[in-house]
């Protein structure tokens, strides 16, 4: 049975991915959520496209967006948690740049409007994220040992972010140009990310899309992945997305409880307020993609997206 139209609203493939080997059975089962989009993540093969293709073509789904790099490449250094357009190696920043290119003409065969792209990350010699996530939990942010290790990925940050920041944007650069003249019209949406290395915080985002005006490169605001980053202090995620609300390409709707994300929002955590202050961010956003994990049951699936829609429609 086919649950209630969930209209413009896309879903992620990231959802189900593990639950499939075929294409076709990974996009039924969204479609049997009552969505009509999908966003087809990092992890979808080329396997995969063989009978999902035929379903974009038939009008059975449609794409809203890809999740670079499309389809899924196997080697970690174009992964999703990667230096990746922001490498100091020429020929590793090249395959980057080109991988990035074909996931864009990916989205647009496939009718889709926006590449969600994780753009870069300060590296660091160890997991310092990970040790950061077990103090905050087990001591909270307000210990020492919370702010001397959070002290020492700052200063890191603040030494080599700028430097990053700024090869990103030349590869963008690099990447528009090439999308244009292949007469790609889809946007590049700059996700906010769930590690505090990773780029970029929202004013590093500012950044690079102010670098590139008149490009069609905008801030993805996943915000499960803001919320995290709020938690850890790295930046104000509802304060500092002034000035950048009129460059939101999409978001990520998710809602993180204490530092596990990708939760649906509202049901999950089971505070019926907290959410509501990235309803905005929703609004705005030109693609509205819901992004879980596995363990979200279909039934607060369409609990949540009632709550969500109807909180967004008071506000019209």
């Amino acid at each position: 049975m086919v649950m209630e139209d969930k209209g413009e609203f896309s879903f992620s493939t990231c959802w189900n991915m593990r639950r499939h080997s075929t294409g076709v059975g990974l996009l039924n089962e969204i479609r049997e959520l009552g969505f009509r989009r999908v966003e087809l993540n990092y992890n979808v093969t080329e396997e995969m496209l063989v009978t999902i293709e035929p379903m974009i073509e038939r009008g059975e789904i449609g794409i809203s967006s890809v999740h670079n790099t499309f389809p899924h490449v196997p080697d970690p250094d174009y992964g999703t948690d990667s230096v990746l357009l922001g490498f100091e190696d020429k020929e590793k920043r090249k395959r980057a740049i080109n991988l990035l290119v074909r996931s864009a003409e990916y989205a647009q065969r496939y009718g889709g409007e926006a590449v969600v792209v994780h753009p870069g990350e300060v590296p660091f010699p160890y997991d310092i994220s990970g040790e950061l996530e077990q103090i905050y939990e087990g001591q909270g942010r307000d210990s020492a040992a919370y702010r001397s290790k959070w002290a020492e990925l700052m200063e890191r940050r603040e030494a080599y972010s700028a430097g990053y920041v700024q090869t990103i944007i030349e590869s963008l650069d690099e990447v528009c140009n090439r999308a244009v003249s292949k007469g790609l019209n889809v946007r590049f949406g700059i996700e906010t990310r769930s590690k505090p290395q990773q780029i970029p915080t929202l004013a590093e985002a500012g950044t690079i899309i102010n670098a590139l005006k008149g490009a069609p490169v905008g801030i993805w605001y996943d915000t499960g992945h803001a919320i995290m980053m709020d938690r850890l202090g790295l930046y104000d995620s509802i304060g500092e997305m002034e000035g950048l609300m009129d460059d939101i390409v999409g978001v990520h709707i998710h809602e993180t409880i204490g530092l596990s994300d990708h939760w649906y929002p509202y049901v999950n955590s089971g505070d019926p307020d907290f959410y509501d202050a990235y309803l905005p961010m929703i609004e705005r956003a030109q693609v509205k993609v819901y992004e879980l994990k596995a363990a979200c049951r279909p039934e607060e699936i369409h609990e949540s997206h009632r709550l969500l829609t109807a909180k967004l429609a008071r506000r019209g």
